[in-house]
């Protein structure tokens, strides 16, 4: 798969083309980058509040789902430490799955109930972290990623 920009592409701006083509290998490290990083703020209120030991484990055992210490602890995890992997792109493939997975639990658990629209508590901004997290399973870390300059990939 290639990043550079297809040169028989019309631009409704041709002047920024030189722009796109210098920027375009770059397109998915930001995508990646800005996918974990807007979900570390979530996280860092989780961690700050100390949301694992008290409110998180109200609100998962209330939904009758097992174990809600642990799961409330492992939400901390996937918010802020899985989040900063993704974003730093070292281990981005279980990083990526983990949050995946959250946003899946989040999603049909938390708030299907409320419709799509995020605004009133809906599913749209746990579906489009769910979505992306997904595509990052598939193609990894790849150009400006941790994973990328050790070497491995998990």
């Amino acid at each position: 798969m290639t990043d550079i920009a297809n040169e028989n592409q019309k631009l409704f701006v041709p002047a920024l083309g030189g722009l796109y083509r210098m920027l375009s290998p770059y397109s998915y490290a930001f995508m990646r980058f800005c996918t974990g990083a807007v979900l570390v703020p979530h996280g860092w209120s989780k961690v700050a509040s100390g949301w694992a030991t008290g409110a998180g484990i109200k609100a998962i055992a209330g939904k009758g789902l097992p174990f809600p210490e642990v799961l409330a602890y492992l939400t901390v995890f996937s918010e802020f430490a899985a989040a900063i992997l993704l974003a730093i792109g070292l281990f981005t493939r279980f990083a990526a799955a983990t949050v995946a997975i959250q946003m899946a639990v989040v999603m049909f658990v938390f708030q299907w109930q409320y419709g799509y629209f995020w605004t009133d508590k809906g599913v749209e901004y746990a579906l489009l972290l769910m979505l992306l997290c997904i595509a990052i399973v598939f193609r990894g870390g790849e150009r400006c990623s941790v994973d990328r300059l050790i070497g491995r990939e998990l």
